[in-house]
């Protein structure tokens, strides 16, 4: 029964569309546009606890629920290090790396081989993708100043530049 769970949640993962536009709107990809972000503890890649919020620290914030083998990831890299270059101290990004199919010890190499600025965060027991019903890879939630949820996406076709640019009034 174990190993059907796993397969099922493993299936959800690897078959989230590889390209396409970005999904965005009420409920379709993520939590409702509107909703006040929930919050969730997570832990660094060291393993201690850290909350969410507090890693967002009341500014406006990119979350992207990732991982290494994740080919819309991977096409979204590019995105997510042109925000936190460009925007980096007016908006907050973390990749919040889900516990499926890869370790904290691999999540830390691809960080130490990518150089990324920003905080990548694991989600040992699914707290954080449950919290922000993230049922796939490459979902990406913007959040306002006020931790209400301002954007939701999913897949490789997302303009984030675009959406953090409105996000953001410029």
């Amino acid at each position: 029964m174990i190993w059907r769970g796993l397969g099922l949640m493993l299936a959800l993962f690897c078959f989230a569309p590889l390209s396409g536009a970005a999904q965005s709107g009420v409920g379709e990809v993520s939590l409702a546009i509107g909703t006040v972000a929930p919050d969730a503890t997570l832990q660094d890649l060291e393993g201690n606890d850290l909350v969410l919020l507090d890693v967002i620290g009341g500014k406006p914030a990119l979350i992207e629920f990732w991982a290494t083998w994740c080919e819309n990831c991977e096409a979204l890299q590019p995105q997510l290090d042109e925000i936190h270059e460009r925007f980096g101290e007016e908006l907050t990004v973390v990749a919040v790396a889900v516990a499926v199919a890869q370790s904290p010890r691999r999540v830390t190499r691809h960080v130490e081989s990518h150089g990324t600025g920003y905080p990548y965060l694991w989600d040992a027991d699914g707290n954080t993708v449950r919290a922000y019903e993230a049922t796939t890879t490459s979902v990406v939630v913007l959040l306002d100043a006020d931790g209400v949820v301002a954007y939701t996406g999913v897949g490789a076709g997302q303009d984030l530049i675009g959406a953090v640019e409105q996000l953001l009034g410029g």
